[in-house]
């Protein structure tokens, strides 16, 4: 037969399990402790198979190698491609302003030609390089009809991307006698839409043979 000092002792002990397993759910890998469900998202078509906090999740501690920018004074904290805002003592993931910069691009991205130019695209946010910066740039999407998304396969760097897109578009105006940089695109009003459509099927057939996977 129990005792009362017996049954206060298990009620007691049931009580100190429930408390150390709840903080051990809410303890992440790195340690820290935060007030929402992780949650993760990844743009459905360029995800690279990674996965991002969600916005929205906070936390008490930055991850390890974060990089520290500010906007207007304001301070944002930057980890992979994700951005954290101080909010009292948490840390939130949030989406990062325009112009806001950053000195390296995340692990995980894909290489956006709009107009001759390269953005860089990861967890739903566009970057250009700011030579007079030297910063990457937050900025917003690329807008037209004629965009092209290059991702490189076989790890091509930033000068081998350049000389093959270059190159593939010297090759496709060759070919096609459309030219994208010359309105409208150097050849008949009427014949503009077929012949970007034969453009861009031939930049594609180019990059695709130089390693690019091109959508």
């Amino acid at each position: 037969m129990r005792t009362p000092t017996h049954k206060l002792l298990c009620s007691l002990l049931s009580l100190l399990l429930v408390v150390a397993a709840s903080q051990a759910v809410a303890r992440d890998h790195s340690g820290s402790y935060h007030s929402r469900s992780y949650g993760t998202r990844a743009h459905s078509g360029y995800s690279h198979n990674h996965s991002y906090p969600a916005r929205g999740y906070s936390t008490y501690h930055l991850p390890r190698g974060y990089y520290t920018s500010r906007y207007y004074g304001s301070p944002y904290y930057y980890h992979s491609g994700s951005w954290y805002r101080p909010y009292g003592p948490r840390y939130v993931v949030v989406a990062p302003p325009f112009g806001i910069g950053i000195s390296v691009l995340p692990p995980f991205y894909s290489t956006i030609w709009f107009g001759g130019s390269p953005y860089y695209y990861a967890d739903n946010t566009y970057y250009t390089y700011r030579p007079e910066r030297r910063e990457y740039v937050v900025t917003e999407p690329p807008r037209g009809s004629d965009e092209v998304f290059v991702y490189p396969k076989e790890g091509q760097g930033e000068e081998r991307q350049s000389t093959d897109r270059d190159d593939c578009h010297r090759w496709a105006v060759a070919r096609t006698g459309y030219d994208p940089a010359q309105a409208p695109g150097n050849v008949a009003q009427t014949d503009m839409t077929s012949k970007r459509v034969d453009y861009r099927r031939a930049e594609a057939a180019c990059l695709e043979g130089r390693g690019y996977t091109v959508r």
